[in-house]
C-alpha cells in the first residue's frame, strides 16, 4: 500500500506582491510570486509583457505573444533595471531587441 505524500509546505513569508508602475500617463502591472528557489516576476502592459526565466519564451512564441524574457532578477526593482535577454517575434515587431533596457521596453508595451 502506498503512503500519501505529505502536504506541500509553503514558505511562511511567501506573499504575492503587486504594484502599478507608471510609464508616461499609463501603468504597467508588476507581479512577484515567491517560489522556493527564486521569484516569478511579470511586468504586464497592454501590448506585451516582460517575464523572468521561470516562464518559457518558446511557449510565448507558440502563442504569438509579444513577450520579453529577463534573467538574474529577484525583485521588481531589479527587473526594472535589467536588459532584455530574449524576446518573441511579436515583441521584435514592437521594436524590442536583445540587450535593450527594460525601461525602454516598458514604453513600447504600456
Amino acid at each position: 500500500m502506498s503512503q500519501a505524500s505529505p502536504p506541500m509546505k509553503i514558505r511562511p513569508q511567501a506573499k504575492i506582491q503587486q504594484e502599478k508602475i507608471q510609464v508616461g500617463e499609463k501603468y504597467i502591472q508588476a507581479c512577484l510570486v515567491p517560489f522556493f528557489a527564486k521569484n516569478l516576476i511579470v511586468l504586464l502592459g497592454e501590448k506585451g509583457y516582460v517575464m523572468c526565466g521561470y516562464l518559457d519564451l518558446t511557449v510565448a512564441e507558440k502563442f504569438s505573444d509579444p513577450a520579453v524574457r529577463i534573467v538574474g532578477v529577484s525583485t521588481i526593482q531589479e527587473a526594472l533595471g535589467t536588459k532584455v535577454d530574449g524576446c518573441t517575434a511579436a515583441a521584435r515587431e514592437l521594436g524590442i531587441h536583445k540587450d535593450q533596457p527594460i525601461s525602454e521596453v516598458l514604453k513600447l508595451i504600456v
